[in-house]
């Protein structure tokens, strides 16, 4: 019976293995630890980039032509 048991239990590991070292193997590990390194980073803006975002919020509040047609209109 244990002998039986054994096998049905390695039998079951074996048709199982490829999803189990999927999950719990050692690229599963390096692809966590590489996940958990990515999240820690930070992005870091130079000034450059900073003028840059000013500049196009600057542009994107200001009036256009269409805005000044639609208030004379009315």
């Amino acid at each position: 019976m244990i002998a039986l048991l054994a096998l049905a239990v390695a039998a079951v590991v074996g048709a199982e293995w490829p999803r189990l070292s999927a999950r719990y193997g050692p690229e599963a590990r390096a692809h966590r630890d590489r996940a958990r390194r990515k999240a820690a980073l930070k992005v870091v803006r130079t000034e450059r980039e900073e003028f840059e975002a000013s500049v196009e919020r600057d542009l994107a509040e200001l009036p256009t032509i269409e805005e000044s047609d639609r208030r004379e209109k009315r």
